[in-house]
């Protein structure tokens, strides 16, 4: 008879604040206002409205012109990602689709349909849905392994929106310094005055070249980083998804997951490796005598 009772999968991990994020820009904006503070200057000295929308204004409108629309919608709603965190992983994965592998060997892959309905992520959803419709795997794989590369190239697509604003804002920035100096350079009767305005025209050139450091590049850089993390975890579910499929053991498939939870952690790994290694020289040692006494 039929397992009906549920895996229990885990909850989706909710978002939190990227702590990396949050104060890495805390450190540079408070480094180097505090540096200009300490040089005799004051905040007023960099604060320009119009040197902010000239180079705003610019750069929104430069990536404007380069991408297309439905990537620029897509990556302005990516920008909170670059903030937020989601808390998910690997080894959480690992233990949720040990619990869906463990219960399709005791009643078989179709018990799981109510808890493919229950899961939260999209992609484990669908690979598992498509596993107890009965799917060749060849082509399970084959369509899993697409929806990752698109997600990938998306990704991708949506992190070049940000390079590409790091790339026009210092250029921006400096227009904006030319147009300024202009302004200047009607008024060279007064020196005093000139000497302010020049000043106050390289503002905008602060401003180009801070916001693509600090800003542009490094939200580019972060986004790319999830994207990894990502993709990471979904290879890990359609390996996890693949090993239900083809019936088998839930330590074989544990086996398999926790090497993308050691991934990026050599210490443990090499440490693995060795313990993977023991075994089979014991098991060979075993064997010998086993196979002298059947002789």
């Amino acid at each position: 008879m039929a397992d009906k009772t549920p895996a229990k999968p885990k909850k989706k991990s909710g978002l939190k604040p990227d702590l990396a994020t949050c104060c890495g820009l805390l450190l540079a904006i408070g480094g180097i206002l505090g540096g200009l503070i300490l040089e005799g200057g004051s905040i007023r000295d960099v604060a320009q409205i119009t040197a902010a929308m000239i180079v705003l204004g610019g750069t929104i409108g430069a990536v404007m012109v380069t991408t297309p629309v439905g990537v620029l919608i897509r990556a302005a709603k990516k920008l909170p990602l670059v903030f937020l965190d989601r808390q998910e992983s690997a080894s959480e994965v690992t233990e949720e689709i040990i619990a869906y592998a463990t219960k399709a060997r005791k009643s078989g892959i179709v018990s799981l349909e109510q808890d493919a309905a229950a899961i939260q992520d999209p992609f484990l959803k669908k690979a598992l849905e498509l596993a107890i419709d009965g799917m060749d795997l060849n082509e399970l794989r084959s369509m899993m392994e697409l929806e990752i590369s698109l997600a990938e190239q998306h990704g991708e697509e949506e992190a070049k929106v940000y390079e590409a604003a790091g790339g026009y804002a210092p250029t921006i920035g400096i227009i904006g310094a030319v147009l300024g100096l202009i302004q200047v350079m009607k008024h060279l009767e007064n020196i005093e005055e000139v000497g302010k305005g020049i000043a106050v025209a390289f503002v905008a050139t602060v401003y180009g070249v801070g916001s693509a450091n600090i800003i542009f590049l490094p939200a580019a850089n972060k986004l790319k980083a999830r994207l990894r993390r990502t993709i990471h975890l979904r290879e890990q579910m359609l390996e996890g998804v693949v090993g239900i499929v083809e019936g088998l053991n839930p330590k074989l498939i544990r086996s398999k997951l926790e090497a993308y939870s050691r991934h990026g952690e050599p210490g443990k790994a090499a440490k693995a490796s060795k313990a993977s290694k023991a075994p089979k020289g014991a098991a060979g040692k075993e064997a010998a005598p086993a196979a002298a006494a059947s002789n």
